[in-house]
């Protein structure tokens, strides 16, 4: 069981982004634990998805630092691509290769990226798709695959290389409830099984169960933080109220 002794997989501090003059991210900071999901949730511009770009290192900061098992990765000295290697990301358009088969699109990063074996990763793919029901989906093509199957694909091809962290951004925003209901659950198993994970959604009640700590973001800064059951169940800022008054409060169900 994870305590708030033990050390953070991630730790973000004070992290500032700009864009020319416009400040979109305002001194940021929270730490993730293993095993533990920290929620962004927020209105549009409120700077969720920037800052899961920062995180990964797609967006260079302009202060602040994070910290990644200990080690500060905002350092200009770092290796960005070692980095990256350590954190799978799924974004809300999948992102697959259309020219690559289901199990060609599980299997890339580990091959080209991390030298796998190619058996060693073709093992692997095969049974994180066996684990999502996508066994008999091998040798098909993404566009033969429903909305929620090609998410379903994103995330395992992010686990594939089995990163310290994930991060997700609005990944059932494209979906119908049913098929966001299929993708919810299989980020939930993770969860459960361990995998830390910083997510951004716009799905409240999945948020309320999933989340361990929830940042309300507006205007680029954390203006409400806490536990899942105080946010949404008395939250103190009148922004928060307005948001979550507009919000889905539940989600499809799964398979």
């Amino acid at each position: 069981m994870t305590t708030a002794t033990d050390p953070p997989v991630l730790s973000v501090r004070g992290l500032v982004k700009l864009y020319g003059d416009a400040v979109v991210l305002r001194g940021v900071g929270f730490d993730v634990r293993a095993g533990q999901a920290v929620v962004l949730v927020g209105g549009s511009g409120s700077g969720k998805s920037t800052l899961l770009r920062c995180l990964n290192l797609l967006e260079t900061v302009d202060d602040g630092e994070i910290l990644l098992a200990g080690e500060e990765i905002t350092d200009p000295r770092v290796n960005v691509d070692r980095v990256r290697r350590r954190i799978g990301v799924v974004f809300q358009s999948y992102n697959l290769f259309p020219h690559l088969t289901v199990l060609k699109n599980v299997m890339l990063a580990p091959v080209l990226v991390h030298r796998m074996p190619r058996e060693a990763a073709r093992e692997r793919a095969r049974a994180l798709l066996d684990r999502i029901g996508l066994a008999d989906k091998l040798d098909v093509y993404p566009d033969r695959l429903s909305g929620g199957q090609q998410q379903r694909l994103a995330i395992v091809r992010a686990l594939a290389t089995e990163p310290s962290l994930l991060l997700l951004d609005e990944i059932t925003s494209a979906l119908d409830p049913e098929l966001a209901g299929e993708v919810l659950d299989l980020v939930g198993e993770l969860k459960r099984e361990g995998m830390p994970m910083v997510l951004a959604t716009h799905e409240m009640a999945f948020a309320r169960e999933l989340a361990d700590e929830v940042l309300v973001l507006d205007d680029g800064a954390v203006i409400e933080r806490g536990a899942p059951e105080r946010v949404f169940g008395d939250p103190r800022q009148a922004r928060t109220r307005r948001l979550l008054a507009g919000a889905r409060q539940t989600r499809g169900s799964g398979r």
